[in-house]
């Protein structure tokens, strides 16, 4: 099944308000070629390392902004995907 809906949480929304403007025109290309390709074809763009996660982010998958910023983001029942939040990586975390 291809997925073509994307929606943001409250909180992700709170987190786009804090991001350095490329990074949020970057996610908002992401999530329009997902509109307009489907979730299945915009995976193969090895640009954004769309990677499922592990640990106790396990059923959740991120996609890189750039070199310091992911989306997170999971499927829900009803086939749409929905960004959880976007956060700041640095060489610390992992």
């Amino acid at each position: 099944m291809n997925i073509f809906n994307v929606k943001l949480s409250v909180k992700a929304m709170k987190d786009l308000k804090n991001l350095p403007p490329h990074v949020v025109y970057k996610l908002q290309a992401w999530i329009e070629m997902v509109g307009d390709e489907g979730l299945a074809e915009v995976r193969k763009i090895a640009g954004y390392h769309d990677e499922p996660l592990k640990g106790k982010r396990k059923g959740q998958r991120s996609i890189r902004l750039n070199i310091a910023y992911r989306a997170i983001y999971v499927i829900n029942e009803e086939n749409v995907l929905q960004f959880v939040e976007i956060i700041e990586v640095n060489k610390h975390d992992y």
